[in-house]
């Protein structure tokens, strides 16, 4: 119990800054760096301690926190790109 309030409660200040960074600052290459880099830390949260895979097989640890960051790779590129 204690390790799902802990993760509930990090979230919460990744959540209000990603959301304060993406109102005051929408459109320069590290503001949205940083969110999407919160939204990782955010998905690891949610992968390893709400669904309680940090014990789980490597595969599935492998594919949704890979995922994630292939994600965040291809949005960060085509937003330098751009």
């Amino acid at each position: 119990m204690k390790t799902l309030l802990f993760a509930w409660l990090a979230m919460l200040p990744m959540s209000v800054v990603a959301v304060w960074l993406g109102h005051h600052v929408p459109d320069v290459l590290l503001p949205v760096a940083a969110i999407l880099l919160l939204g990782l830390g955010k998905a690891w949260l949610i992968v390893l301690r709400f669904m309680e895979l940090n014990h789980g097989p490597r595969l599935w640890q492998a594919l949704l926190l890979g995922w994630p960051l292939v994600i965040t790779s291809v949005i960060l590129v085509l937003h330098a790109t751009h």
